[in-house]
């Protein structure tokens, strides 16, 4: 039921624009992968490449070794859910999960079975006799990813699948479908501008940026080791401090860090820090002064003044935010571990789509 899917060289163009300008990837078999970036980075054209919806200009799309470029979308063995769910409204919830099945001329009892079968994967068991509109959203994006494995695809396809719910369903059902996915251990190909998302359903992370890949790894790899400033940028939130080139390491507010990876030329720089590598302590002789303090349960995220090193973001733990008022005066000072450092004039993309 679970195949490789390698996209090799994949060119498209829409006019002047290329929405894949030579995008070369391979997934794994029983793998999920998330494509991620902003919009117009190319994600889901990606998608519709592999789903048989789009031709590349150039490049091939291949499942396990074989090239399925040119074959129609219907024959793919892709299953596909999209955004907008796309239900039939005049039918049943049991019949839209079954409707490939009954195009497919299988027999009453099989298509459901089938759909029985599905409805009490997704956690639906006795909705089959209703109908689209007397189901949440998130019921509905449930059937349509039912209707989407009723045919055993090989390769499952999910385009923005929950961006029309609300945060809490969200949460619910991308956990949900990450449960599923691992139980099926079937290939799946997610697509998402939602960074919390991709980290938290994937095994590997493809982050995408005008048609191209800047990186592909693990969340975590993505996260604590972002190959270029964009992904760094893209992905979480990242301060940017002024620093100094010293040999292979950077000078930044009084340490002396090691560069991960290359570096531009120098001397000075601007370098790369998550909130969480800021540490804070209140300090009456400190060089900084906290601006502005946003509770947000288990941490605190804080707003710090540093002069003429400018401003920086903290996260320090929830129960630290009431000696960490705005207003107080504190001590910086950065975790020692190797970190990211880019030009001075390096442009900055925004963080959402």
């Amino acid at each position: 039921m679970t195949a490789s899917v390698e996209l090799r060289g994949l060119r498209k163009t829409f006019g002047q624009v290329y929405a894949l300008d030579g995008l070369d990837l391979t997934i794994q078999p029983g793998e999920l992968i998330t494509f991620l970036g902003p919009s117009g980075c190319g994600k889901t054209t990606a998608l519709r490449c592999v789903a048989g919806f789009e031709h590349p200009d150039t490049g091939a799309v291949l499942l396990d070794g074989a090239d399925i470029t040119a074959i129609p979308a219907n024959r793919r063995d892709a299953g596909m859910v999209f955004q907008s769910y796309s239900l039939f409204p005049n039918l049943s919830v049991r019949d839209n999960v079954a409707f490939g099945l009954r195009i497919r001329k299988a027999p009453v009892a099989r298509r459901h079975a089938r759909a029985a079968e599905l409805l009490e994967l997704v956690g639906l068991p006795s909705h089959g006799d209703r109908y689209p509109h007397q189901l949440s959203g998130g019921q509905q994006q449930r059937v349509a990813l039912a209707r989407a494995l009723a045919l055993e695809p090989r390769v499952l396809l999910l385009d923005e699948p929950l961006s029309a719910l609300d945060a809490k369903v969200r949460v619910a059902l991308r956990e949900e479908i990450r449960r599923l996915q691992l139980s099926l251990g079937i290939t799946t190909i997610f697509v998402t501008h939602d960074q919390e998302e991709a980290m938290a359903v994937s095994d590997r992370v493809a982050v995408l940026r005008a048609g191209r890949l800047e990186q592909c790894a693990t969340p975590a790899e993505i996260y604590d080791r972002p190959a270029t400033p964009f992904v760094a940028e893209f992905v979480g939130t990242m301060n940017h401090v002024p620093g100094t080139l010293v040999g292979d390491k950077v000078r930044v507010l009084g340490r002396l860090l090691p560069v991960d990876g290359p570096a531009p030329a120098g001397p000075e720089v601007r370098v790369l820090i998550r909130p969480e590598a800021v540490l804070v302590a209140p300090d009456e002789q400190g060089a900084g002064t906290v601006t502005a303090s946003s509770f947000r349960g288990a941490s605190a995220r804080l707003r710090l003044d540093l002069g003429p090193d400018g401003e920086i973001i903290a996260d320090v733990p929830g129960h630290e935010s009431v000696r960490l008022a705005p207003g107080t005066k504190v001590a910086v000072r950065l975790v020692e571990r190797p970190v990211l450092v880019a030009a001075p004039e390096a442009v900055r993309e925004p963080a959402a789509a």
